[in-house]
């Protein structure tokens, strides 16, 4: 499982390193791809990716298309190298727009890859959601 967050560097050439616990955990090779609707980019293992796009096949094609198109379709198979940098696509880097600094937050099954402005903007403008979403836990 996925927690906590780092700030981290985008070399020149598009590379991140992810944190040594993450990749353990992702293993050898895995996933990136764009966001589900917000502006960064999923890392996934092997095995979450895959029970992700055999849940997309299950649903009704225009729900199945549009996930495809936008998720799919932009993922991409990568491995770390021997320093533990994974090379980020452009069309991904641009779509989360990333420039030299990078947010990497572990979000239980996945990891998410943010511009920490975007981020934190996105964060800001969703407080309505977080308060009703913290009413609906129960912390007994």
């Amino acid at each position: 499982m996925f927690s906590g967050m780092s700030n981290n560097s985008i070399d020149a050439k598009g590379r991140v390193v992810l944190p040594a616990k993450f990749r353990d955990e992702l293993g050898e090779t895995f996933y990136v791809a764009q966001g589900f609707g917000t502006p960064c980019i999923q890392v996934m293992s092997k095995e979450v990716f895959e029970h992700f796009c055999s849940q997309i096949m299950q649903l009704p094609a225009n729900k199945a298309m549009i996930l495809q198109y936008t998720f799919t379709a932009t993922a991409v198979e990568v491995s770390p190298n021997s320093q533990g940098r994974v090379q980020l696509p452009q069309t991904l880097r641009e779509n989360a727009k990333l420039d030299s600094d990078a947010l990497v937050i572990g979000l239980n099954n996945r990891i998410e890859i943010w511009s920490k402005s975007v981020f934190e903007d996105y964060v800001n403008s969703q407080k309505e959601q977080l308060a009703d979403a913290v009413g609906s836990l129960s912390f007994g």
